[in-house]
């Protein structure tokens, strides 16, 4: 079980996944050296996107929680932005601002997808909890039933791991055009936007890829052991 060969796969994902941080810290911070020739706030992006949505119900809040801890959250109908998207009129403020705003654009229209991961969460709590205790159980104490229970509960949070990604990708490509649509960035611009936005989306794939090969390699072993 600690020693197979999917473990190099699964350690050059986790490569992948520190050089896509990496990229995003480094974009997010090139972004911030380029104020926007609109001269918007990201929280000015956020509540214009909004208001043409007509979503004046949904909130703009300051996150005390750090760096690119922005997020929606779609139980308060809350936006939450980091203190340098917040107040930063820079490229990258323009980018994370709209894209939060694209969730919650998702939510008012009931994207499916969008939907759907929403349904998962209970599920994917339970399976991200208990799976990781049931595999070593399992494993260690030679009951494949155990092996099989965690196998299923491990699945739900990759389920909901591939189901994120048409949700990110889908929030970006809502936060471009709005920002072109209503004229808060150029055609030039739009290229810095891309580069924050698209960094944001490979750390996405990157954790999908773990979470699929793990899963992988727990089958494996689990019908290796069958066999």
């Amino acid at each position: 079980m600690f020693f197979h060969p999917m473990d190099f796969l699964i350690l050059i994902a986790f490569g992948i996944a520190m050089l896509a941080q990496a990229k995003v810290k480094s974009n997010f911070r090139k972004g911030s050296t380029y104020t926007a020739s609109s001269g918007m706030t990201g929280v000015e992006v956020a509540r214009r996107i909004l208001d043409s949505e007509g979503l004046s119900d949904v909130r703009i809040e300051l996150s005390r929680r750090g760096v690119l801890s922005d997020h929606y959250d779609p139980t308060a109908k809350v936006i939450r932005l980091s203190e340098p998207v917040y107040r930063g009129n820079s490229i990258s403020s323009l980018s994370v601002a709209a894209h939060e705003v694209g969730h919650a654009i998702q939510h008012a229209n009931h994207y499916s997808m969008l939907v759907l991961r929403h349904k998962l969460v209970p599920f994917t709590n339970i399976g991200s909890q208990m799976a990781p205790f049931l595999l070593i159980a399992g494993f260690l104490l030679n009951l494949g039933n155990l092996i099989g229970i965690g196998i299923l509960l491990f699945s739900a949070a990759v389920i909901f791991q591939l189901v994120t990604l048409p949700v990110e990708f889908d929030a970006s490509s809502r936060a471009r055009n709005k920002l072109l649509e209503l004229g808060m960035i150029t055609n030039q611009e739009e290229r810095g936007v891309a580069k924050v936005l698209n960094a944001a989306a490979l750390t996405y794939v990157a954790s999908t890829m773990i979470a699929v090969l793990e899963l992988v390699k727990y089958i494996m072993i689990f019908r290796e052991r069958e066999n």
